[in-house]
Formats: structure tokens, sequence, C-alpha cells
């Protein structure tokens, strides 16, 4: 019996040694959860983990500004430099027109004043589209053909370039410059304007940084040049507005116009409109008693 027992011994110590060698073979291979990236084989090259692709960077932009409307100057009276002239803009069937009276000096007497009416009735405006951002018209007047851009609160004539003369009054008139209210009820509004001319720079600072950004190198020095320019430009434009030292009003338009210049060029939409906050009811006040009319002398 003893020689029946040996093959079958062995074959179960063969069948023994595979198993250890399967068990050895499993327990050298790493435990893998469900979900996790499969190992890579012993000597196989590490592949990295996948990883997000970094986020585009934001593109540059600025914020958003008032645009002015024509409702800010229809029916006020403006003035060049705040001091001479008067100019009002009306309501016409058609559109709009100006009525302008311009203050000059005589053209064979430059120390002679004069001043030129356009007539009692306002002059026909054309309107000429937002080509630096701002409403643009252009006087429809064949002595003096003036164009305009739409301030807040006034206009800036950008033509002609060269004063215009009269030739049936002799009379030499220059158009050019900001025309706006009367200077001597803007100091009662300076800290207003500080603030706006505040947010009007920081807005033309960032333009300027956007435009930058989407430039190429030579244009980048352009900008940067025309940027550092823009404080010797604007001083020169209000440098005859009537004590513009202690109410800024013409430096805080001129820093909008330009901010919303800038705006045009990167191809940015108009701001929204601002909805305008109800007036408060005012409250009523007792009515003062009636003077006693004091009697006639005889």
């Amino acid at each position: 019996m003893t020689p029946l027992c040996r093959p079958a011994a062995s074959r179960l110590a063969a069948i023994g040694a595979a198993l250890a060698w399967l068990g050895c073979a499993a327990a050298a291979q790493p435990l893998q959860l469900p979900g996790a990236q499969p190992f890579n084989l012993p000597g196989a090259p590490q592949a990295a983990p996948p990883s997000a692709a970094p986020a585009a960077p934001r593109p540059r932009t600025m914020p958003a500004i008032r645009i002015p409307s024509e409702d800010s100057i229809l029916g006020r009276t403006l003035r060049r430099h705040g001091s001479t002239g008067e100019a009002t803009l009306e309501k016409t069937a058609t559109g709009f027109g100006l009525k302008l009276r311009a203050e000059g000096f005589q053209a064979q007497n430059l120390t002679e004043p004069c001043a030129i009416s356009f007539g009692e009735t306002p002059v026909p405006l054309t309107a000429l589209g937002k080509p630096a951002g701002l409403p643009r018209y252009r006087l429809e007047a064949s002595a003096c053909p003036i164009v305009f851009d739409v301030l807040e609160g006034a206009f800036l004539v950008v033509e002609p370039s060269e004063p215009c003369v009269i030739e049936a009054a002799a009379c030499r008139i220059d158009p050019r410059g900001v025309w706006g209210p009367d200077a001597r009820t803007l100091a009662a509004r300076a800290k207003e304007t500080e603030s706006e001319r505040g947010r009007a720079e920081s807005a033309v600072r960032e333009g300027y940084r956007a435009l930058s950004a989407k430039a190429e190198l030579p244009e980048q020095r352009s900008i940067a040049r025309e940027q550092a320019a823009f404080s010797s430009e604007r001083a020169q434009i209000c440098r005859d507005f009537r004590s513009e030292g202690s109410h800024g009003f013409c430096g805080a338009r001129i820093t909008e116009a330009r901010a919303a210049s800038i705006r045009a060029r990167l191809g940015l939409p108009d701001p929204k409109p601002e909805t305008a906050r109800p007036a408060r009811p005012a409250t009523a006040r007792p009515a003062p008693p009636a003077a006693t009319p004091a009697p006639a002398t005889q």
C-alpha cells in the first residue's frame, strides 16, 4: 500500500507549492481601490497624473462710466470758458438746434471787441454719431461750421482748428474750448466735481492699461506716450476756463471725455443709463403772513 501513496503525495506537494507561489505573487501586487489610477508595471516610465488646464488670463477692461446725453445741456445757457458768449441747445422739429452768440475782436483791430449772433432761432445741428465715444454735432452755419462733443453739462468744440472771421461784420471769433455754466455758479459744487474727476481718472488709467494689454510692443509705446501727454493736453484746454483752480469743472469734463474715448477704442458698449431716483416730496411749510403794503406817498 505504501508505494501507491507516494505519487499522490508528490502531486499534493506540487499543487501546494504552486498555490504558495501564486499567493506570494498576489501579495506582491499593491492594493488598488476602485476609481484609482492604474499602477505602472515595474520598469515602465512613470506617467504623471492628469492635471487641470491653467485658466486663461482674464482680459483687462475698464470700469463703466457715465456717457452724457443731450439732456444734460438742453435749454441751459452755456458760456465759452464759463465767461463769454452764450449757447443754448434746443429741440427742433427735426432734432436739435443751437442758439449761439459769440464774442470776439475786430479782424483789423484785435483790441476792439465785437460780438456775432447767429440768429434768434436755433441753427440746425447734424448728428455725427459718437466717433470719440460722445455725442457729436455739427453746426450748419457756413460762416463758422462748428463741430462739438457733448459733455456732462457742457460741450467741447473740436472744430474749427482756427478762429473764424465773419467777413460781413469784420469780426474774428474763436469758438474753441469748453462751453459750460457760468463759472461763478461752479464753486458750490467743487467737492462733487472733484469726486467725479477722481472716478474719471481711475477709469482713464484702467482704460490705458487695457489698451496696452491688447497692443503690440510698438503700439504700447505710443499708448504710453499718449497717456503721459494727457495731463498737459488737459491743462492746455482748461487754462482759460474762468476760476478753474477753485472748482475744477473743465478738468473733470475733459477727463470724462478721455475715458469715453478710450472706451470707444476698446469697443465697449455704452453703460446702461442710471435710473433716476424719485424726488422726496417736499414738506409743506406754513405760508408767511402777508406783508402790509406801504401807504402810497402823495
